[in-house]
């Protein structure tokens, strides 16, 4: 496994009305690095975001999609996504304050 930096951890905030809902209840939903583990999550986003704590972290794997072009068949790239469950007590997230 690549030895993966806090901040190369989140790759963007995944922005749905499912997710924006979810926000309400201190949900955050981001994408990450497909390696990342739950701990490594959850280290980044306290790292990233001053004052928040994270509660609990919940992860979903995307396999690539087999796209074909012409006779050759290939994949798309992996993705991760995580759900990040923040504690009563903690900040909300900046990023998502003006949505």
């Amino acid at each position: 496994m690549a030895d993966i930096k806090y901040y190369d951890v989140i790759q963007k905030p995944v922005l749905t009305e499912k997710s924006m809902n979810a926000m309400a209840e201190k949900k955050y939903t981001f994408l990450v690095h497909p390696e990342a583990t739950k701990t490594q999550i959850k280290e980044a986003v306290e790292k990233m975001f001053e004052g928040t704590k994270v509660a609990k972290v919940n992860t979903m794997n995307g396999e690539g999609k087999t796209k074909r072009r012409g006779t050759v068949y290939g994949k798309t790239a992996k993705t991760k996504k995580a759900i990040v469950q923040l504690t009563a007590e903690s900040a909300d997230i900046e990023l998502f304050e003006g949505l």
